[in-house]
């Protein structure tokens, strides 16, 4: 009988035993969800503060593109409103001379015509 108790006195501490683990289980289970989503809650927050900066930091150098642009544009403009009043400059100047001395400057148009001529038609030989 001595050792039946005993034994029922086992079965009885390894009942306990099995449920004190599961009761642990449960608690420890519980403990890392809670980490796990206290962990969550911080990526997202890291997550939605980083998508933040980025987006500021986006419109930031868009903006920055845009200026260079602009500044690109207005120069492009400038040094093509610069270039065409030379030419015309330079297409008055020539219409000047040449309606100054007519004579001469027909004569060194055809000259620097036959000069041409002579050098393209070499090339063909």
């Amino acid at each position: 009988m001595a050792t039946t108790k005993a034994r029922e006195d086992i079965k009885n501490d390894l009942k306990t035993l099995k449920e004190d683990l599961k009761v642990g289980a449960r608690e420890e289970t519980a403990r890392l969800r809670e980490k796990a989503g206290a962990a969550e809650a911080r990526i997202r927050e890291k997550a939605a503060e980083t998508g933040a900066q980025l987006r500021a930091r986006s419109e930031e150098l868009r903006g920055q593109a845009r200026d260079y642009y602009e500044e690109a544009r207005v120069r492009g403009r400038e040094y093509y409103d610069d270039a065409a009043e030379r030419l015309d400059e330079a297409q008055r100047y020539l219409t000047e001379r040449v309606q100054e001395r007519p004579v001469q400057s027909t004569a060194i148009a055809l000259g620097v015509g036959l000069i041409l001529g002579l050098l393209l038609a070499g090339r063909r030989r």
